[in-house]
């Protein structure tokens, strides 16, 4: 309660010391109600307001004296100051100090689903939370291995403006880049989903036949390092690929070592004659 009456002052005190971006960014950062949030208000020297409700579906909760709020899409500041306003104004309060707590997040949620190490739904706790944030609250992206782990490549699902927006957006990117713009900022009902790595297959002379994890530009060469390389027996001449076609048909390629493999390859390394 106490941090609530010092917040202006400490305001105050960081534009006085030139740091008014840090309050401003600090403020941005704050809880945004919506829908199933429920919340404690309590009002400074005055025990018998004190109330716990839930907001609406369209955005409203009940206080008493005031009835209906309006305070879904607002910051808990912003519903502060709304609430304290009205009772102002309605003559109940002369200095109201009112203070929103979040007890229970519903609305502001943000699926996390796929390979990701703790799929579920997370609340938007503060503002500005961005795709990344929500990836990390989901315990990141699982590891690759044999056979298994999360793509690079992750997509988004989300209403903005009124209208359905899907994107694919490439994680390691944004860092390698430096470029953070795909680094989108979440709101409430947003999905996020981490597909299966892209796997690549080969059998045959080879040490280790099996399914591998298919890694950005990777080579025939080194996909056949991938796999042990060839047995004593095995040869690298006449290498056969086993190719997926986007119409679903099946292509058999032969490639050169320098050539990328695409998802789902399959290798064949045959026996050599010699």
């Amino acid at each position: 309660m106490i941090s609530r009456f010092l917040r202006p002052l400490s305001i105050l005190v960081l534009a006085a010391l030139g740091f008014v971006g840090v309050a401003q960014a600090a403020d941005e950062r704050e809880y945004v109600l919506g829908p199933g949030d429920v919340v404690r208000i309590t009002v400074f020297q005055n025990p018998d307001l004190t109330t716990e409700t839930r907001v609406s579906e369209n955005g409203m909760l009940s206080f008493p004296l005031l009835g209906a709020v309006s305070v879904g899409g607002k910051s808990t500041s912003a519903a502060e100051q709304e609430i304290a306003t009205r009772l102002k104004d309605g003559g109940f309060v002369r200095q109201p100090q009112v203070n929103v707590l979040p007890i229970q997040i519903r609305g502001n949620q943000v699926s996390v689903l796929g390979q990701v190490n703790r799929p579920g739904r997370f609340p938007l706790e503060t503002a500005n939370l961005r795709l990344t944030d929500m990836i990390a609250a989901a315990g990141g992206i699982v590891a690759g291995g044999m056979g298994s782990g999360g793509a690079d490549v992750v997509i988004f699902v989300g209403m903005r403006n009124g209208k359905q927006v899907r994107r694919e957006i490439d994680i390691p990117l944004l860092f390698l880049n430096g470029d953070m713009s795909n680094d989108m900022v979440m709101a409430g009902g947003d999905i996020i989903y981490v597909h299966r790595a892209p796997m690549f297959y080969i059998y045959g002379e080879v040490n280790r036949p099996g399914a591998f994890r298919l890694e950005r530009n990777m080579s025939v060469m080194q996909g056949l390092a991938t796999g042990g390389g060839t047995t004593s027996r095995g040869t690298t001449r006449g290498l056969r690929i086993h190719r997926r076609m986007p119409d679903g048909s099946l292509k058999v390629v032969e490639p050169g070592l320098d050539d990328l493999l695409k998802a789902d390859d399959v290798i064949y390394v045959k026996e050599s004659l010699f």
